[in-house]
């Protein structure tokens, strides 16, 4: 009897824990993860329903009793939100970036209401991590305003020995694999989604036009960057990375002093220019998801040659970073989660945009051209501090995309969003869960 009861006792007490809780799902990453995270919810006790856009939205969403298609235009959207989100008896919302219109919106009205925002956004530490964050990410993260004394204050006590820095992303494949079958469903089955309008400037066709031509000239691609690639490594001369990113990623948007990536271009060669010792050269390292719309390598040529160091400045398309990083004197970025590959080896980097790994400890204050000729190194020991903070909050092991990378991330996210704090708060509150160990995602 006591047996039966102890039993029943922790399926209310643990099982049942999401119970009380609904959870609105906005738009994610491509792929299945937001289903598999909606199932696990429910599996809690918690209820998950899901706003559609458009019908890739819809495709990646099996329960088709819960999914709430938005047919009307943008202009309908914040009054719509708040009606859902009284009918619903919403408690939480669980977004993929807190940038695009229809998802900023939703936060605003949500954070009046007193609803949770539960965002996703790509690792800060890549390739192996993803970011999860409560209330906002990126330059409305929690960490922009969290100074390195106050971490090291709260990691006080902790003890963890951090893995390296991984050198490739382990579902790359699968990331463009799933944004052009997303991007198919959009274009030639949205009959449905008539006022559907794309959070970026190109339309739908374009953009499945690209994510198609990425996939079928992955072989090409792969063969110029070796060649780029080794060429710079056997030339022998010193030389500062660029480190790019997509124009249309909405931290580059949101978070960037430069409208297009052009503007950031033309200041890092003209600052090489006026700076950089004469027998020092400049490489631009394209973003591994690059999808041609914009002409890198000839817009990077031009520039170049207008600046007259066309025969000192480089271009590599996409691929594996820590390679480069290796053996570059420095790094230069908008505000890549790239640059922080480069803290972790101790390079001297600038960065230009709001980023929260854009600490003063650690990233440099100098002009651009002063930079170039006499980097300043980064407080290591701060930024180690810092990179430990980040694995013990905001930083979870897995992957969006590959199957092994989202088993992965379920076995920690869901408690994390089923907390009472969230990870900041239970770190400073001593009540950090334990984390995983970094195991390698195939």
């Amino acid at each position: 009897m006591f047996l039966h009861w102890f039993r029943g006792l922790r399926v209310i007490g643990i099982t049942q824990i999401g119970s009380g809780k609904t959870f609105l799902f906005l738009q994610g990453p491509h792929g299945p993860y937001f289903d598999q995270l909606s199932k696990m919810l429910v599996n809690s006790g918690a209820r998950a329903l899901r706003v559609g856009f458009n019908r890739g939205d819809q495709a990646f969403w099996e329960n088709k009793d819960t999914f709430i298609p938005f047919t009307k235009s943008q202009d309908e959207w914040p009054t719509f939100i708040a009606e859902l989100f009284k009918a619903e008896k919403v408690t939480d919302i669980v977004l993929y970036g807190d940038v695009r219109y229809i998802h900023a919106e939703a936060v605003r009205v949500a954070k009046d209401m007193g609803i949770q925002v539960h965002v996703f956004e790509e690792g800060y530490l890549r390739p192996y991590w993803v970011t999860y964050e409560r209330g906002g990410s990126n330059g409305y993260s929690r960490l922009m305003d969290k100074t390195v004394p106050e971490m090291r204050q709260e990691l006080s006590g902790l003890d963890l020995e951090l893995p390296d820095v991984p050198t490739r992303w382990g579902d790359m494949r699968q990331h463009i694999f799933y944004g052009a079958a997303y991007h198919f469903w959009v274009m030639f089955l949205n009959k449905s989604f008539t006022a559907f309008k794309p959070h970026r400037e190109l339309s739908v066709k374009e953009e499945f036009r690209l994510y198609l031509k990425r996939l079928v000239g992955i072989p090409a691609r792969i063969a110029t960057r070796r060649r780029a690639t080794r060429r710079i490594k056997k030339g022998g001369y010193p030389f500062h990375l660029a480190i790019l990113q997509l124009a249309h990623d909405s931290s580059f948007i949101a978070h960037s002093p430069f409208e297009t990536m052009t503007q950031f271009i033309e200041v890092t060669i003209a600052g090489f220019a006026a700076g950089a010792p004469r027998h020092h050269h400049l490489v631009f390292k394209g973003h591994p998801l690059e999808d041609g719309r914009l002409p890198m390598k000839a817009e990077i040529a031009r520039i170049a040659a207008r600046n007259h160091v066309a025969d000192r400045v480089h271009y590599v398309p996409g691929g594996k970073l820590a390679e480069l990083l290796n053996l570059a004197r420095t790094a230069i970025t908008v505000n890549s989660t790239a640059g922080q590959q480069a803290l972790w080896r101790g390079l001297p980097i600038k960065v230009f945009g709001s980023a929260v790994y854009a600490k003063p400890e650690f990233v440099s204050k100098q002009p651009l051209a002063a930079f170039f000729a006499d980097p300043k190194r980064p407080d290591s020991r701060a930024y180690r501090d810092f990179r430990h903070y980040l694995l013990e909050t905001s930083q979870v092991t897995g992957g969006f995309y590959s199957r092994k990378g989202r088993e992965q991330l379920m076995r920690q996210v869901v408690d994390l969003m089923l907390a009472k704090e969230d990870s900041y708060e239970a770190l400073r509150l001593g009540n950090a869960a334990p984390r995983q160990q970094l195991t390698l995602v195939k």
